[in-house]
């Protein structure tokens, strides 16, 4: 009797409706396309970082002295930035090459990036910091304590966690303007963002080490099991910029900022003066 219970509310359950059906397959194709983009972000993060972090042992290992150089700064500052304009452009298409839980969390902060993406994305970066730190302390003859991020002797944990903030508000602007913006140079973003990054290197490897980036650090220090007492400031700063540049972003879209330079996007000449002439009407 039970058996046949249980046949018969088996029979009575109703089949998937199209909706339901099309609701599962929006589901599986929304987990596919996030796993995607994770593993864009790891692959992405372990190249980005292994040829900076060379970069970095190059410099080290061939310079006579410890103390850094303009030389050598100039080199670990173009390998950083030249470093990420190639894997950027490589990967944009299909996670968008960001490479830095900075720069994703200010892309959710500004309202840019889903939180589930998010969540994905995170783990798959600060991996790709470790895995990308390893490899070069197995590569390359050199100490991996070359690539950590330090202050300068000169430098107080105060300054330096500010120091990382204003860098890292560059290089979150650039990306929110040049890449979460679509126009006509979006295609051409990556080259603005490795300059966005090589300049704010140049500012900043001499007092903190030019970190931006919370895997950049972790990723080192992890690979030496060596942290200092301030490694929190290389998570803080960064992520304080990455609000400060989401917030100045959020405010000039509440502001359409198009209006205040219209034209710009327009690639016919009389196109942009058509703008312009209906702006000031």
């Amino acid at each position: 009797m039970q058996n046949s219970n249980q046949n018969t509310d088996v029979e009575q359950q109703p089949p998937p409706t199209n909706n339901n059906k099309r609701a599962i397959h929006k589901r599986r194709k929304a987990l596919k396309n996030h796993l995607l983009a994770a593993s864009s972000e790891f692959v992405g993060t372990v190249l980005f970082l292994w040829f900076a972090f060379a970069g970095t042992q190059v410099a080290a290992m061939t310079s006579d002295s410890d103390a850094i150089t303009p030389q050598s700064l100039l080199y670990i500052s173009l390998s950083f930035g030249m470093s990420l304009l190639v894997v950027a452009w490589a990967f944009y298409r299909i996670s968008g090459g960001l490479f830095n839980p900075a720069v994703t969390l200010g892309l959710l902060v500004s309202g840019t990036m889903p939180w589930l993406r998010c969540a994905f994305l995170l783990p798959a970066q600060i991996l790709g910091g470790i895995v990308a730190a390893a490899l070069v302390s197995c590569m390359f003859p050199g100490p991996i304590t070359a690539v950590q991020t330090r202050l300068s002797a000169d430098t107080s944990i105060t300054r330096g966690l500010f120091i990382e903030m204003f860098l890292t508000t560059l290089l979150v602007v650039t990306i929110l303007m040049l890449a979460a913006e679509k126009h006509n140079a979006t295609f051409l973003a990556p080259v603005g963002i490795g300059l966005a990054l090589f300049v704010a290197e140049l500012a900043g490897v001499y007092f903190t080490g030019g970190s931006l980036n919370p895997a950049r650090s972790f990723g080192p220090d992890v690979a030496a099991a060596s942290f200092p007492g301030y490694h929190y400031i290389y998570w803080i700063g960064p992520l304080m910029g990455a609000l400060l540049a989401a917030g100045y972003y959020r405010f000039a879209k509440a502001w359409n900022y198009p209006e205040a330079n219209p034209g710009q996007d327009a690639t016919d000449p009389k196109e942009r003066e058509r703008e312009q002439e209906q702006e000031q009407s």
